[in-house]
């Protein structure tokens, strides 16, 4: 292609709207187009790049023996109300009526869809195992689009869904789709780990989060060095510091504390340790017409972070079916007192507790007074919790709950999720199966899905300098870009024609920068757009030579034409 001929528009400033590497770097590339917020377009350069993370994702799919089908983006509102996800799914589910009033959802996921389409082809296990996969345009509304595509309200994902007779054919099914989105993310040059993750509004019983590592990535992992523990920190177990026995449990009592409404405050005032405290985390909950359906307070250890994940699975609700609660009302109702409320006494209202408290001995809380709070606390006598669960968050440096070695924190970017679905939507929706004797069983299922224009964004986070993208080659636009320093000199276009006739009959992607515009514009132009090889046509083509470069290095070689071209050739075999 020739840079003359194509579409292309490069900005040299840093767009306003703009605030990481990725974002800043395909707008100034010119490779996607902003339409409104959150939904962006794809310019040609762009395009090219989806489309080739698009034949990585097809080709190791393929190779599973996954079919690849394309569904619509409207889905009618019968199959999430069978589903129960019409509400549960939340505000991001787009929602519209069609002219005669009908309810539709443009996508933001598939399961109801391919869960209809084999209840209605699928009635015997030799029909089993099937996987069928679509790479389609997805919509979630958003309320704070950001980071360009890393959180858009249209983006390319690819989704997958096995089926199985059983269990142990979901684990086989699982597996080759762990494995196979291995093979993907390798292919498109990432640096990623596989974690384990909350299955959120998917649902089912387990999910592995691959995660490529960015330190802008709202992604946040847990890690052990010493063991194979990995996981979101919302999915990050918590290992419970050690009961404390052997101590005697004093009389409980109330003390003036005026003025002390945080944790710290009380702390200081009474000198105790924050770890001899317990907070209080007050919510209301609503349910599925937005009424208000009840108050919740949850209790950890003043010195703990609630992980809201954990609470909101415990509770059995939807993420938007649950917000902070405004003490003045809850306080009438519940007995709770802003910055004074503590477990004891409270009423009216479903009380959690963290699974570490009932161990402690002695503790701090709110008396449900103003300006007072109870000392020598204790589990079973002083009060009790309707659900006692892990409702921490594994911080950085506590303990692995699998082998007890101090764990890490690292970032990243989720580009892809695979979930065990079990039977939540055949048992729900109906999709079962006759085994060998005519019994009817429902079919066992799977989700496997890959942010097609997420990776997009996640590779370029990974790979860019201060001069602009530097593409893996397996996903770059183009191979190679051919600088020619002057168009009008006779022999640098015959010598940079001779090389993108050469490369391009060898089946190599070949830009030829024949504008005329000033050499420096076109090298800033072929860092910026992060071309894996650069060939300059200069002054030494009367000499027979070109300067050969690599995007990713800042050493230069000399080479005769044929060398280039040879060199070229090879390095793209190698690494496309």
């Amino acid at each position: 292609m020739r840079l003359s001929k194509m579409h292309i528009k490069t900005l040299r400033e840093v767009p306003n709207e703009a605030e990481i590497p990725s974002h800043i770097l395909l707008l100034r590339t010119g490779m996607i187009r902003k339409l409104v917020s959150g939904v962006y377009g794809f310019m040609p350069m762009g395009w090219r790049s989806v489309r080739k993370i698009e034949d990585i994702v097809r080709q190791e799919m393929d190779a599973t023996g996954a079919q690849e089908i394309h569904m619509s983006a409207v889905q009618p509102a019968e199959l999430w109300q069978e589903s129960g996800r019409w509400y549960a799914y939340g505000p991001e589910l787009w929602r519209l009526k069609d002219r005669n009033g009908r309810d539709f959802c443009l996508g933001p996921t598939h399961e109801e869809i391919f869960t209809d389409i084999v209840r209605n082809d699928v009635s015997s296990y030799r029909q089993l195992p099937m996987n069928l996969y679509q790479i389609q345009t997805k919509y979630r509304d958003e309320a704070r689009p950001r980071f360009g595509l890393m959180r858009s309200r249209e983006f390319i994902m690819k989704d997958a869904y096995s089926f199985d007779r059983d269990q142990e054919g979901l684990d086989k099914s699982y597996k080759t789709m762990y494995d196979a989105y291995d093979r993907i993310f390798t292919r498109c040059g990432l640096k990623f780990r596989p974690v384990e993750a909350d299955t959120g509004a998917i649902g089912g019983s387990n999910s592995h989060e691959f995660t490529a590592i960015s330190e802008v990535g709202e992604s946040e992992i847990a890690y052990c060095e010493s063991c194979s523990m990995a996981a979101t920190t919302e999915r990050a177990e918590c290992k419970d510091a050690p009961a404390q026995t052997g101590i005697e449990l004093k009389p409980m009592e109330e003390v003036h504390t005026p003025g002390t409404k945080t944790i710290e405050e009380v702390a200081d005032f009474l000198g105790l340790e924050k770890s001899q405290t317990i907070k209080a985390l007050l919510f209301v909950t609503y349910d599925e017409e937005g009424k208000e359906n009840g108050y919740v307070a949850a209790f950890i250890r003043g010195d703990r972070e609630l992980n809201m994940t954990k609470l909101i699975n415990a509770l059995s609700l939807p993420e938007h079916a649950i917000e902070f609660a405004d003490e003045s009302k809850m306080g009438p109702v519940t007995g709770a007192v802003g910055g004074f409320t503590g477990p004891c006494g409270l009423h009216d209202c479903t009380i959690v507790v963290d699974s570490e408290l009932p161990g402690q001995v002695n503790m701090c809380a709110g008396a449900c007074k103003e300006d007072h709070h109870l000392i020598n606390v204790n589990y079973g006598r002083d009060y009790e919790g309707d659900i006692v669960t892990d409702l921490k968050v594994l911080r950085e440096g506590d303990p692995c709950p699998v082998c007890g070695a101090p764990v890490k924190h690292a970032r990243g970017i989720e580009v892809g999720q695979v979930f065990k679905l079990g039977t939540k939507y055949s048992s729900s929706m109906g999709a079962m199966y006759k085994d060998e004797n005519q019994q009817e069983h429902p079919i066992v299922m799977g989700c496997y899905g890959i942010g097609v224009t997420r990776t997009l964004a996640a590779i370029v986070e990974q790979h860019h300098d201060e001069d602009g993208i530097i593409w893996p080659m397996s996903v770059a636009p183009y191979h190679v870009i051919i600088t020619l320093v002057k168009p009008d000199d006779q022999v640098q276009a015959e010598a940079a024609e001779e090389i993108y006739s050469a490369l391009t009959k060898a089946g190599v992607e070949t830009l030829l920068d024949d504008r005329k515009e000033r050499p420096g514009v076109k090298f800033k132009d072929a860092d910026l757009l992060g071309i894996p090889v650069r060939i300059t046509v200069g002054k030494l083509a009367g000499e027979g030579k070109v300067e050969y470069k690599l995007r990713r290095e800042s050493e230069k070689q000399e080479l005769t034409v044929s060398e280039a071209v040879e060199k070229v050739i090879r390095i793209v075999n190698e690494e496309k």
